[in-house]
């Protein structure tokens, strides 16, 4: 709700929906637990939702809690709410802090205590998360991975830590399920490492290269995975196609980028597929996509201009995009190490917000 609003869609009670947000987030169905925030008395106090209060997949409702924080934090900004009221979910938003342990440089549970949970095995599936592991949750700050860039120590550790989620071999713990779940056979069939494209929650996760310098490393992982993991046949889909997100995934990403945080304006910039794509806006007016001479060993960004000027971000802005617009793309078979790698070129964080 938050993103169509700030997107511009109108013609809604939006009052009436904002206080339904702030309702589920003191609140939760008394029957249905997956309605409203189960734990949230913990998370509104301690900042999380504990592992040792009986609560399943608690790290992973910490985190998707914390960024809706943010997107109710952006709404009540744009809708003129008490500057109490704003401030209070600015703070909550950075409450995925709480389980980074710097031990593992991974997400974590963490007891209600203040201790981490233990023992710890970052290949485990389920227990703190959902159908995934840390390697997958580690990703889920969409409006701050500047704030988790410097929780793991600046670019270079944080690109280490991107890089090794293909380079670690495709293990995997299931003593939580007591059998492997489909989501973990696809991990291993897709044979990308902890790479589970299959299972939504890392999907935006080959995208935050672009965040810490080497946007590269983004166009050839978004290339990989289309050219791999999709295809045209009744079984084309590497894993599950929830509400259309993998499909749409492949969407965006074929168009040559993403909106890694629904929320924000920004697309982040991937590598497109085709040599020309256009997209008929219900405005009237077109968005074209210009690759010319892409082709599958072309998988690299030299250049790009958007309405015939040199563009170095590594994001397009909603509005430009709904303005209708030109972006031309000049596909090299060798990345460009020099394109989007300044502080001025990387998308939005809310830790940037706030320096």
């Amino acid at each position: 709700m938050a993103d169509a609003y700030l997107k511009g869609l109108r013609g809604y009670d939006i009052e009436t929906l904002y206080e339904a947000m702030i309702h589920g987030t003191e609140n939760v169905h008394p029957k249905v637990s997956s309605t409203g925030r189960l734990g949230h008395e913990y998370y509104n106090t301690l900042g999380y939702v504990p592992y040792d209060v009986k609560i399943k997949e608690n790290a992973a409702r910490t985190l998707e809690y914390a960024y809706a924080d943010w997107t109710i934090y952006k709404l009540a900004k744009a809708l003129n709410r008490p500057q109490a009221e704003i401030d209070l979910y600015a703070k909550r938003c950075q409450n995925y802090r709480h389980l980074y342990s710097p031990e593992y440089k991974l997400m974590r549970g963490k007891n209600r205590d203040g201790t981490f949970q233990s023992p710890f095995s970052p290949t485990k599936w389920g227990d703190a998360f959902t159908e995934g592991n840390s390697w997958h949750y580690t990703w889920s700050v969409f409006h701050d991975p500047q704030g988790l860039i410097d929780l793991m120590g600046g670019n270079r550790e944080f690109v280490n830590m991107l890089d090794s989620v293909f380079k670690m071999p495709p293990v995997f713990d299931d003593s939580y399920y007591g059998f492997p779940i489909h989501e973990i056979r696809e991990m291993q069939i897709m044979n990308m490492g902890q790479y589970a494209h299959g299972n939504q929650p890392i999907q935006h996760m080959v995208y935050l290269y672009n965040y810490a310098g080497e946007p590269w490393k983004t166009q050839y992982w978004t290339r990989e995975v289309m050219d791999k993991l999709y295809t045209p046949a009744p079984d084309g889909y590497c894993g599950d196609e929830d509400n259309g997100q993998t499909s749409a995934w492949y969407v965006f990403s074929a168009m040559g980028f993403y909106p890694v945080c629904p929320g924000s304006d920004e697309y982040i910039l991937g590598s497109p597929l085709f040599e020309k794509m256009t997209v008929h806006l219900e405005n009237g007016k077109k968005l074209q996509v210009n690759s010319p001479g892409n082709r599958k060993s072309t998988r690299y960004i030299s250049d790009v201009k958007l309405n015939g000027k040199t563009y170095t971000k590594n994001y397009v802005k909603h509005l430009d995009l709904m303005d209708g617009a030109r972006i031309d793309i000049q596909m090299s078979d060798k990345p460009n190490k020099t394109r989007g790698t300044q502080k001025s070129d990387f998308p939005y964080s809310f830790s940037n917000e706030k320096k």
